[in-house]
């Protein structure tokens, strides 16, 4: 995964309609969090540059630079890829959702929205992102794959692969808990951070993506239909 580290929990809102920007900022601000305003896609790309951003919440709908432009180009900086992306628009359709989630996104909300449930999200991300089990070994062998639990690095033989936060913690799960299978539900839970609320193509999405990166080892992560993704014990 490698890249920049997160230095705090300092939340980037990209929303081009104030009375949302206002908003989101009231709310955060009151669930203690501190938070950086942008109305377009080039003062959001500006704003990662100048501070250290911990979570960015990105509009989709945005003048100039769209928000899936803007989700592509931190996705794709060594120094950027790393800060996970809430997207939240008034795209309702899947095909919005999944595009968003190929990109690289970590979560996606469609307005309206529920105040808590967007903090309760973005707590769930954060946690995600730095929470180090302390019972964890700091390596692990699965297939042909070494995880460095402690560097959040992954190798195929002498081969990094680059992932995103939300696809390394997936893919440790997985692996964690290999021959057993884990229902898309279940993923929610421990990777996203919260309870089925219907989402089930979010694991999908993310599923398809880990393994179009995981290259020869994609094979490891087997679809056990009708039930959930396996991590495929090596003496099979």
């Amino acid at each position: 995964m490698g890249g920049k580290q997160l230095l705090n929990d300092k939340i980037l809102i990209v929303e081009d309609e104030p009375d949302i920007l206002n908003l989101v900022s009231y709310h955060l601000g009151q669930s203690g969090f501190s938070v950086v305003l942008a109305e377009d896609g080039e003062q959001a790309l500006s704003a990662v540059e100048q501070d250290a951003i911990g979570l960015v919440i990105l509009d989709l709908m945005l003048p100039g630079i769209s928000g899936l432009e803007v989700c592509r180009l931190l996705k794709q900086s060594p120094r950027t890829k790393d800060i996970p992306v809430l997207m939240l628009t008034a795209r309702a359709e899947e095909v919005d959702r999944i595009v968003g989630l190929e990109l690289g996104a970590d979560d996606y909300l469609v307005k309206p929205f529920s105040p808590r449930e967007l903090v309760l999200r973005i707590r769930a991300i954060l946690r995600r992102i730095h929470r180090r089990d302390e019972t964890e070994t700091a390596q692990l062998v699965a297939g042909p794959l070494s995880i460095d639990l402690v560097g959040c690095q992954v190798q195929l033989g002498s081969e990094p692969i680059e992932l995103t936060a939300t696809e390394f913690k997936l893919l440790t799960t997985l692996a964690q808990r290999r021959g057993r299978v884990q229902s898309r539900e279940e993923l929610l839970e421990v990777v996203w951070g919260y309870e089925y609320l219907g989402y089930r193509r979010t694991v999908d999405t993310h599923i398809r993506r880990l393994r179009e990166k995981l290259g020869t080892a994609a094979e490891m992560v087997e679809t056990v239909r009708g039930m959930g993704y396996r991590f495929r014990r090596e003496d099979r």
